[in-house]
């Protein structure tokens, strides 16, 4: 399969312990090790996983079953280093742990890239809205601001001063409606940009099978 992506490196950044580590007396002495060790293989998790529990434990005084924790997180990384699950964990925007195996890790890496590369055109027409309804917000907070001061220019009570003041406030403010509406037009076409790429990988992603 040749997509166009930017391959993720296999020396990723490890991502943070989405389990908690901190175990009680009790939960130490009757875990089941191999389960949790599959757990957190099936979860991709690094040794640094079970490094935390071993510490949490051994204020206990208690030693975890390290080869029963590593037998079943092998089994559980042989469930999660699958190209369907690489898809899934790149298109969602997760991190790969490089974790896998060498025999399984060149699949997976594969599936994830396409899958992360699907993720970023995601993210670009999703920012490029975010942008737009942002700026459209601050021109009708900028339209109101200008009706009040609309109203106070024609009131009797404003001073020849004032109105002098007003009249600058708002020419400023009807110039930066115009940047606003010309930077809107810009992230409407970058918007449609990224759309078509966007089109165009998810037909390239079918016909690769994903």
């Amino acid at each position: 399969m040749n997509l166009n992506w930017k391959p993720i490196s296999m020396a990723l950044i490890v991502v943070g312990l989405s389990g908690c580590a901190s175990m009680s007396s009790e939960e130490c002495m009757t875990s089941d090790w191999a389960a949790i060790g599959y757990e957190d293989g099936a979860r991709g998790y690094t040794t640094d996983q079970i490094t935390n529990r071993r510490k949490a434990c051994a204020k206990h005084g208690v030693t975890v079953d390290f080869a029963a924790y590593q037998s079943g997180r092998e089994q559980g990384l042989v469930e999660y280093c699958q190209p369907g699950r690489g898809f899934s964990v790149g298109s969602n925007g997760g991190r790969y742990n490089g974790v896998c195996r060498v025999d399984l890790e060149q699949d997976f890496l594969e599936a994830y890239n396409a899958g992360y590369h699907l993720y970023t055109l995601r993210s670009n027409v999703n920012r490029a809205s975010s942008a737009i309804n942002s700026k459209e917000h601050e021109i009708d907070n900028i339209k109101e601001e200008m009706r009040l001061k609309e109203a106070a220019l024609i009131s009797d009570e404003t001073t020849t001063e004032d109105r002098v003041l007003l009249l600058v406030d708002l020419k400023d403010l009807s110039e930066r409606i115009g940047q606003l509406e010309a930077e809107i037009q810009e992230l409407y076409e970058q918007r449609a940009f990224s759309q078509a790429e966007l089109d165009n990988y998810q037909v390239a992603l079918l016909d690769a099978g994903y």
